[in-house]
């Protein structure tokens, strides 16, 4: 063999490296590719590297100090190996979606980050944190990640069921998206009871010894199952207050009932014009109020008149931080938390009949074919002559000639033109059905009934929406005197246009059930011809409720953007300040520039109107959880019955069904499926047997039995039932 030869033969044979070398290698470079801030003994990595034979502890040690000559690790004071390498952390929240993962949702990257719960570094749901990826996306999987720290907890306190032992106790969080118990030592149970349901307040995130948070209680709100602590245990999970503090109380009480002459002098007096409020039978708060005056044959002034609560509460005072930090009041099944103590919402700024009220109104002369002529904005007095049921006034509307027949029928005529107007302009007909519960004395429900909106509702809405939008139109187009026309910063109520993609979508999934939805040019138009066509129909709800989950989520801001749903180019919330914080400032604001005020630029009210859409939807969530108590209580009284429903969600862990004649949802697990092995098709939202073949996709119509009921996680267990037919 020449020299020349043997050197490239030997050269290559120092190349080739044993398997176990590689694997050594390949493990150790995983351990110090992620910069998580661990460090690691010698003995520590044989452990985790599982290294048995004197030959790879060796290679071990060698490859250690390979690496530390390289730069790419070092050695601390203790002898332990930390990396070198600068891992590059994205800040996202997490999405706990079930016992065994999350995904990080964070604004640079498309795609969600999967992690597994073991590397969620004892984050929880709602969390924002740093997060690494340990794996890049590739074709058929998401990127994988591991979170580094956490930049801020989502909540530290929870509200669960706590099951009592000698030694130690545990408190099963209610939250569906906790994938944890809590653990409570005796001294720290306070005065609960087994299957009580709690308040508990986190110690310590992570105890080397169990791996479980450690806890404290720190409220019990009652025995699991009892309506108070069921309500009660929701009010805590969505960071409800129970109650007003007693100095906001005490503010509120001080307040003086009498309206001065002086007031009165500064306002547009309505006290003599017909005027009356129609609000729901069980309403105490009513905020808005209707006048009418014949102005001439077919022409009228109505007056929209609202509640003054910027009178009462003060910029800057006690109640008004009460106010911004509650934003608005939440309606659940069986009470009200409200934004403004009961002196004011039920009793000073509510336009009771036969009492004088201030209030800020908005006026205009209207003709029967809904034209207005002029308009005018400021405060006012009122004195209702008469508070209406919406029964009461569809009464009337329907033919009862009693006392203000002839008002209330003029004044719908007239919202049928407004609203005639509106969908001609492009707004689109969302309507969804909303259910209420005859509950009986203890709050257990008796019957689920679906609410009936009628032609009152109609009648007060389009005149809301009538002073909303032209508030809006007025600030938006302000002219100041001498100067060049331009707007001036305010709180607009925004609704952006449907993302095409998901729209397409919805189209798609609309097509099952054979309707077809035209989505070009005239967006507005082909919806609402879907909801023309599906109205009474069996998939009339689940099809409602995909087109407007398929929308953008209206919001408040200073940015006087078009609102899509009701085809305004500009739209307020003006109309409700008992109970939405966003009406209080355009109230503010609106006098401020009505009396000559400069504009006030954008710097505290954008944080506000963020802050109160953020509100919205937490009192969104919280009303729907005590929907979804009701109906898991309701069907508690059906397990093992048989029922038709409407696949209205597909997921990858099972199929959400809504029962046809309950409306109530409850889910068939994938494990439950026990006829075939069922695939999940993310795309098509659906799930196929892998040998039967069998598709179930979102509109499908299944049988189904109430197999279980969870009060605590407010779930519905349903059974797919075999219809031999399919």
């Amino acid at each position: 063999m020449s020299k020349k030869k043997r050197k490239k033969k030997l050269g290559s044979r120092s190349k080739q490296e044993p398997n176990h070398v590689k694997q050594i290698k390949s493990k150790l470079h995983e351990v110090f590719s992620v910069n998580d801030g661990k460090s690691y003994g010698y003995r520590e990595l044989i452990r985790k590297l599982q290294l048995r034979d004197k030959k790879s502890k060796d290679y071990l040690k060698t490859q250690l100090f390979s690496l530390e000559s390289k730069e790419k690790i070092r050695r601390l004071s203790d002898g332990r190996f930390v990396t070198n390498a600068e891992s590059e952390y994205l800040q996202g929240t997490v999405d706990h979606v079930n016992p065994n993962f999350a995904y990080i949702v964070t604004p640079d990257q498309e795609e969600d980050i999967w992690v597994k719960t073991t590397d969620l570094n004892f984050a929880i749901h709602g969390d924002l944190v740093n997060v690494i990826i340990t794996r890049a996306a590739g074709r058929g999987y998401r990127a994988e990640g591991k979170v580094i720290s956490i930049l801020k907890r989502n909540r530290e306190e929870f509200v669960g069921r706590i099951e009592i032992s000698q030694k130690f106790s545990f408190v099963v969080p209610d939250s569906r998206n906790i994938h944890f118990d809590i653990m409570v030592y005796p001294e720290k149970i306070g005065k609960a009871k087994p299957n009580d349901k709690v308040m508990i307040k986190i110690d310590k995130w992570h105890d080397a010894k169990n791996r479980s948070p450690l806890g404290t209680v720190t409220e019990v709100l009652g025995q699991a199952g009892e309506n108070e602590a069921e309500i009660h245990s929701i009010m805590a999970e969505f960071g409800l207050p129970f109650r007003f503090p007693k100095k906001i109380e005490k503010a509120a009480d001080q307040i003086p009932n009498e309206i001065t002459d002086d007031e009165v002098q500064k306002r547009r007096d309505f006290r003599d014009i017909t005027t009356f409020t129609v609000d729901p039978h069980d309403a105490k708060d009513f905020d808005d109020a209707l006048s009418i005056k014949e102005i001439e044959k077919d022409k009228f002034e109505i007056g929209i008149h609202i509640a003054d609560v910027s009178h009462y509460v003060e910029e800057g005072s006690e109640l008004d931080k009460e106010a911004i930090e509650r934003a608005t009041s939440v309606y659940l099944v069986d009470r009200t938390i409200p934004m403004l103590p009961e002196r004011l919402s039920n009793g000073l700024c509510s336009l009771r009949p036969n009492e004088e009220k201030l209030t800020f109104s908005a006026v205009f002369e209207i003709d029967t074919a809904g034209s207005v002529s002029k308009k005018w904005f400021g405060r006012t007095v009122i004195n209702s002559d008469r508070r209406f049921t919406y029964e009461e006034a569809q009464e009337r509307i329907e033919g009862l000639d009693s006392d203000f027949t002839k008002e209330v029928v003029t004044l719908n005529n007239i919202a049928k033109q407004l609203r005639k107007k509106r969908f001609q302009h492009g707004a689109v007909n969302f309507e969804t059905v909303e259910v209420k519960f005859k509950l009986d004395g203890n709050g257990k429900p008796l019957e689920v009934i679906p609410k009936e909106r009628k032609d009152a509702h109609k009648m007060i809405e389009e005149f809301m929406l009538l002073a909303n939008r032209e508030v809006a139109t007025h600030i938006f187009k302000w002219k100041e005197k001498g100067k060049e026309e331009g707007s001036k910063t305010f709180v607009y109520r925004v609704h952006d246009d449907p993302d095409p993609e998901k729209l397409s979508t919805f189209a798609s999934f609309a097509a099952r059930f054979g309707h077809k939805v035209d989505t070009g040019s005239n967006i507005s138009h082909g919806l609402n011809k879907l909801m023309e066509n599906i109205e009474g129909k069996p998939e009339q709800n689940v099809l409602e409720s995909l087109a407007i989950r398929s929308m953008a989520k209206a919001k408040y801001t200073t940015d006087p953007r078009r609102h899509f749903g009701l085809a305004f180019d500009h739209y307020t919330h003006f109309t409700s300040p008992i109970r939405r914080y966003p009406d209080v400032m355009v109230h503010r604001l609106l006098e401020h520039y009505l009396q000559g005020g400069k504009n006030v630029g954008n710097e505290e009210q954008e944080p506000l109107c963020m802050h109160s859409s953020e509100r919205e939807k937490r009192a969104a969530d919280a009303e729907r959880a005590s929907i979804k108590y009701k109906q898991v209580e309701f069907m508690e009284t059906m397990l093992g019955q048989e029922f038709d429903g409407i696949v209205s969600g597909v997921t990858e862990w099972g199929i959400f069904v809504e029962i046809i004649e309950t409306k109530c949802e409850g889910m068939i697990r994938m494990t439950d499926l026990d006829d075939d092995f069922y695939e999940f098709d993310e795309k098509q939202m659906r799930v196929i047997g892998r040998n039967n073949k069998r598709i179930i996709t979102l509109g499908d119509k299944l049988k189904v039995l109430v197999a279980r009921t969870d009060i605590d996680r407010r779930t519905i267990d349903l059974e797919l039932v075999n219809d031999d037919s399919q």
